[in-house]
């Protein structure tokens, strides 16, 4: 709100001097951006902007140019210095007022936009495959996905969060023929996995499936003795086998997500792409376009004529399809259902995927652009400052049992707070510790010394010169009449100090006041660690501020000014833990 305050005064200074024709080459606002910075020097001013690059398009010599501007900027808000080529301003203690009424009259709603204009979105992640427990990449999908869906709605997005389930295919067989193994192994028949490389890469051998096998032979007793009798793997076998693993599967998954605070409002299985007809329904559609060719007896997409790198297999000529057919009809599905917008979360492996999906939009006849794919590096385990190098374990670390090793917060919060883009390290000694390095544990600390503060204002005080008890400051009911409403409040009296104090309190301001901006832009670059490293940051200005000023003072106009601040500090840090999906504590 500071920011945009002062950029709509210095868009009116500028179409000001536009009209007046000082300003050369420039001749609409629209020709230069306006980047609002704050001083590397307090002294300069608390913002300022460089015309240089105004000079350059207009042509003037950029001292001449900042002099313009500071003659169109007069105002009692603000003291306008020039430095160079940079244009600062210093503002006065009403800007500072204005914004913190912004944030305490907003309250939850501090933060809100309208950027989405209600487009309705469809955000697809996770989407893990029903053989097996999630592990620990599909929990940085799922806390990803579930913070940036809370930043779609709190952009004016209309969201549906979609897990895709990889139900159909060569994988659930062979989930099932390893639970068969797996059976027959619980009743006490001497079998196993075959040894052969090749063959073994068939099968899931992990221990997880010695617990189903257990479970399948509690719940069907009379199956389990037919399996035990024939130990033939045949179609009914089959059949019997992989529906019961994949729902355990499919539930326990679901268990997990909800437990770590992620909720789906829909479950699409790929099965039922194939048995409503819709993949070869998808494909015919396809043919008639005129973008499928057969060629070995297999049918082609063309998608190299657009922009991927070469053409597809739809059906092979076994007569099977690909996965990129049921893909493609999942995607076609999705843009029939009325979504004006699709955002997937996947693995960075899966990035020669884009192309495929974005040309079969646009084979379709709709915008290829409608789909948006965030790809996601990977993230590597420390345990004891060593990197965990999962794929030789002989067990592997579950999600599941980091969620119950480090908690819930701290499983977001670490899976949150690096760029997507970017390979996370999750230091699991650091993430279940009580220190200041530990960036969840900072984070909550901050808010609960915000709640400790407004508990303390009603709590019997220690006179240090006398060492006398003196009574609370306030009543519960003060502070209740001053916390539910900021007319109780003169919020000028913040400024009834020394000059340090007034500096520390502008900090803080400003730092809460960006919060609408970062909102903004986390959203537009699709970026939810953006407003990690945002509570990071106000989290450490909060810290120092505290040391800095004293809030509780004997003067009872300034504390509860400076109530005033730490109400609006506990509301920005409340609104990006939400945002999170990670829990603010009122005590640590």
């Amino acid at each position: 709100m500071l920011k945009e305050q002062l950029r709509k005064i210095i868009e009116e200074a500028i179409n000001k001097k536009i009209q007046e024709n000082k300003l050369g080459n420039i001749k609409s606002i629209n020709d230069i951006s306006i980047i609002i910075e704050k001083p590397k020097n307090s002294n300069f001013g608390d913002f300022s902007i460089n015309v240089a690059p105004y000079a350059k398009i207009a042509k003037i010599n950029p001292v001449i140019l900042a002099q313009e501007l500071q003659n169109a900027l007069v105002s009692k808000d603000f003291e306008v210095h020039i430095v160079g080529c940079f244009v600062n301003f210093k503002l006065n203690n009403s800007f500072y007022n204005k914004a913190l009424e912004n944030i305490l009259n907003k309250k939850e709603n501090f933060g809100s936009n309208n950027f989405g204009k209600n487009q309705k979105v469809l955000l697809e992640y996770v989407s893990a495959n029903p053989t097996g427990p999630l592990h620990i990449g599909h929990g940085r999908w799922a806390a990803m996905g579930s913070a940036l869906a809370n930043l779609l709605k709190k952009s004016g997005y209309v969201v549906t969060q979609e897990f895709y389930i990889n139900d159909a295919g060569n994988q659930i067989n062979n989930l099932a023929h390893s639970l068969f193994i797996r059976v027959l192994q619980e009743l006490g028949e001497n079998i196993n996995f075959p040894s052969d490389e090749n063959d073994i890469k068939n099968f899931y051998t992990g221990e997880y499936l010695i617990k189903t096998a257990k479970e399948f032979i509690e719940e069907k007793p009379k199956e389990s003795q037919q399996i035990k009798n024939n130990k033939n793997f045949d179609n009914e076998t089959k059949s019997l086998l992989s529906d019961f693993a994949k729902n355990k599967m499919e539930q326990e998954q679901r268990n997990l997500l909800n437990k770590l605070n992620v909720s789906f409002d829909s479950y699409f299985s790929e099965t039922t792409l194939h048995k409503s007809g819709k993949v070869i329904n998808c494909l015919e559609e396809l043919e008639k376009t005129g973008n499928t060719y057969k060629e070995d007896n297999a049918l082609w997409f063309k998608s190299s004529s657009f922009e991927d790198e070469k053409d597809r297999v739809l059906i092979k000529k076994d007569g099977t399809y690909t996965y990129l057919s049921a893909d493609i009809a999942y995607h076609i599905d999705k843009l029939k259902r009325g979504f004006d917008k699709l955002i997937n979360i996947w693995g960075a492996d899966h990035h020669g995927y884009v192309p495929r999906i974005k040309a079969a939009i646009e084979a379709f006849g709709y915008d290829k652009n409608s789909l948006e794919v965030l790809l996601g590096q990977l993230v590597n385990l420390i345990i004891n400052n060593e990197q965990v190098r999962m794929g030789k374990r002989k067990k592997m670390i579950t999600l599941e049992e980091l969620v119950d090793e480090v908690g819930v917060d701290a499983t977001r919060f670490w899976m949150i707070m690096r760029d997507i883009n970017t390979t996370l390290d999750f230091d699991v000694d650091l993430a279940k510790s009580k220190a200041d390095e530990n960036p969840v544990f900072y984070v909550q600390y901050a808010n609960a010394r915000a709640c400790s503060i407004l508990r303390n204002l009603t709590k019997p005080r220690l006179d240090i010169t006398n060492k006398n008890t003196l009574p609370p400051l306030f009543t519960q009911t003060e502070i209740n009449k001053i916390t539910s409403n900021i007319e109780n409040i003169n919020i000028n009296n913040l400024w009834n100090c020394d000059e340090n104090e007034i500096i520390s309190t502008k900090n803080i301001i400003q730092m809460l006041d960006n919060f609408e901006d970062l909102v903004l832009s986390a959203v537009k670059n699709r970026a939810p660690y953006m407003i990690a490293k945002y509570m990071q940051d106000l989290a450490s200005d909060f810290h120092k501020f505290y040391s800095n000023v004293r809030i509780i003072t004997q003067n009872k106009d300034l504390t509860k000014s400076r109530i005033a601040l730490i109400v609006a500090i506990k509301i920005v840090l409340k609104n990006s833990f939400d945002l999170l999906g990670v829990s603010a504590p009122e005590s640590m």
